[in-house]
């Protein structure tokens, strides 16, 4: 019988080719996919952290600066520069916040 797969010597090896393939194919397309997302997890996390940390870091950063420049002119006692210096950190981060706010989107529907 020549139709008999199980008589053709080369049957063995293109079945397996076969399923290899496709088996590969959807390993590789899944893990792919699932590589991606987990890299994507982790690196947003840190970067997130990072931000963070970095701003909060620049603000006391700034805060100090100011200190520093409030004090030096003589004018104003290191006591009074550590208010004042918070004084003009939070007028600069309203402000900051203020221009945020108004660069929002706003959705076109009016909530009641």
């Amino acid at each position: 019988m020549a139709g008999n797969p199980l008589t053709d010597p080369k049957w063995a090896p293109q079945l397996a080719d076969t399923v290899e393939h496709y088996v590969g194919m959807v390993r590789d397309t899944a893990t792919t996919r699932v590589v991606y997302l987990v890299r994507g997890v982790v690196f947003g996390t840190i970067i997130g952290l990072t931000a963070v940390a970095t701003a909060i870091l620049g603000i006391i950063f700034g805060t100090k600066l100011l200190q520093r420049i409030l004090n030096i002119g003589g004018w104003i006692d290191l006591d009074s520069a550590v208010w004042v210096s918070y004084l003009l950190m939070g007028a600069i981060l309203i402000t900051a916040g203020a221009l945020l706010m108004r660069k929002r989107s706003v959705p076109n529907e009016v909530m009641a």
